[in-house]
């Protein structure tokens, strides 16, 4: 051993306390007492927004939806979603960079605008995430019955409403009663899911790639009639889901930012690793799975509603699938925990700026410094949804097509609000920032941002349903969106708070100053 190793770690403990020290130093003159543990780390940070985002069951929840709607061109959605996300992603990589506290958007929007702004934003946030719970869960039912319940003969298990209700509520509370347990506990198990992502996308998709390719690249630019006697143009929008659904999630690396060291550093890494990682492995994965199909027409036709069992059993065999859905389980429980640490922190924060009634109950932290009153909380929503979802079974994909409308539209409030603090002459005073590329990739994000939105609220191309089904995302939004303006008028809760507002200008020359000196 050598002897220069106690004063090595001497130094590496008091380099800690130093950015300890910043990291406090820089929430006090944003005008907060740091009431965490700053235990996660930038590789936990960036874990826990990758199996938010988690490409692994995003794929595997939407890929018979992608295929059945435009066929294997569908993948083209991930480049497409994953460039736009990105700009979104540094836009939001300066706005944490000044203000890296707990609630990141809505926290971002309240400073680049004001309370009024920034409630209704959170409002809509909120109720978005809220669902994402929800769902996520939901879809995490075909995976376990399948599981526990599948055959060599039968490898995809569709759960009865019964089972599926059960699972559902049990993912739920099993991953409340983890998260419970505090952000060390979240922090190792968002890394022990991003590792099971890594080695289920990577190496079950390199292996179907290279030894279980049963159909040829060709088949990306083959539509397999999905388009039928319309332009192929409406059937590709239709799968735009495949893109929109997978990258939501990368914003959760801010909303624990009092919980990470450095993190005016580290998110927007964290983030942006998020979105880029996430999206290449979201297509290798989608690849490896269309290029293993064995019957490839039966998913495009709808035949197959649960086929990545199938293809894994006629590739890997049912020990190598059990193993898999093993790790796709292990990617659901990370990114229903991820979702839930996301909501209760953005409560959290919520409560401590007095923005509602009953705030302090849910601005308290426990002895294990997590905001548990707000994270019990967030879940009672959702297993209201669930039993919901157990009496009408088929408002899953509705109450899923409100979710990304609402996240998507309270991203475009962040980078609408950044852009008009651009204009005012706000310059971005954290140290991670874009520089003179900064306006031109503001604009650009919201730009794509109103695009997506679009795509989103369009109606469903299905003229068999319903006038309410086909405009259910927009509908939904709009009754949410409402009774959240409805309230802010006439309650006017932002009075109650004493919260700095705004003040992004300001602050910024502050802490360009500071760091001057």
């Amino acid at each position: 051993m050598s002897i220069e190793e106690p004063g090595v770690s001497a130094r590496r403990k008091r380099a800690a306390a130093d950015t300890r020290s910043d990291d406090d130093a820089h929430l006090e003159a944003l005008g907060y007492e740091n009431q965490f543990e700053r235990k996660m780390s930038l590789s936990a940070n960036f874990a826990l927004g990758f199996v938010y985002l988690s490409p692994m069951v995003s794929v595997v929840s939407i890929f018979a939806l992608g295929l059945s709607s435009a066929g294997p061109p569908a993948i083209f959605w991930i480049l497409l979603i994953g460039a736009g996300q990105l700009l979104v992603a540094l836009v939001f990589g300066e706005v944490v960079s000044q203000y890296p506290l707990a609630g990141g958007l809505y926290q971002w929007g309240r400073r680049l605008w004001g309370g009024r702004y920034s409630w209704w934003m959170a409002w809509i946030y909120i109720c978005g995430i809220t669902i994402g719970i929800t769902t996520t869960a939901l879809f995490s039912s075909d995976f376990i019955a399948s599981l526990f319940a599948g055959t060599a003969s039968s490898p995809s298990v569709t759960p009865t409403d019964g089972q599926r209700l059960g699972i559902t509520l049990a993912m739920i509370a099993i991953c409340l009663a983890v998260n419970l347990t505090g952000t060390k506990t979240l922090a190792r198990v968002s890394q022990i899911g991003l590792a099971c992502e890594v080695a289920g996308i990577v190496i079950v998709g390199l292996y179907l790639l290279i030894f279980q390719r049963k159909n040829d690249f060709g088949v990306f630019f083959d539509t397999f009639g999905t388009a039928g006697d319309s332009p192929y143009f409406f059937a590709f929008l239709g799968a735009s889901l495949v893109g929109l659904y997978m990258f939501y999630g990368f914003e959760s690396c801010g909303e624990v930012a009092e919980e990470t060291p450095n993190p005016a550093r580290a998110i927007p890494k964290a983030m942006i690793m998020t979105v880029v990682f996430g999206g290449l492995f979201a297509i290798l994965a989608f690849a490896g799975y269309v290029l293993a199909a064995p019957n490839l027409q039966a998913i495009v036709d709808g035949e197959d509603s649960n086929p990545i069992p199938t293809i894994l059993q006629d590739s890997i065999g049912t020990v190598g699938t059990k193993l898999f859905l093993i790790s796709v389980l292990t990617a659901f429980v990370a990114g229903v925990m991820g979702q839930q640490a996301a909501v209760s922190r953005l409560v959290y924060s919520f409560g401590r700026d007095n923005m509602f009634p009953g705030a302090p109950f849910f601005a308290k932290t426990s002895k294990r410094h997590i905001p548990s009153n707000a994270l019990i909380a967030v879940n009672v929503v959702p297993v209201a949804l669930v039993i919901f979802v157990f009496f009408e079974p088929g408002s899953q994909f509705r109450i899923a097509a409100f979710q990304m409308l609402a996240g998507y539209f309270a991203f475009q409030m962040v980078v609408f609000a950044a852009l008009r603090m651009r204009l005012k002459g706000w310059k971005p005073g954290g140290p991670w920032t874009l520089g003179k590329f900064g306006i031109v990739i503001n604009v650009a994000a919201l730009v794509y941002g109103i695009l997506a939105m679009l795509v989103l609220a369009k109606p469903s191309s299905d003229p068999g349903l319903a006038f309410y089904d086909r405009w259910i995302a927009l509908i939904g939004f709009l009754v949410v969106a409402g009774v959240g303006l409805a309230y802010l008028l006439i309650a006017k809760p932002e009075r109650n708070s004493t919260a700095p507002e705004g003040d992004a200008i300001e602050v910024s020359e502050r802490l360009r100053s500071a760091r001057n000196r």
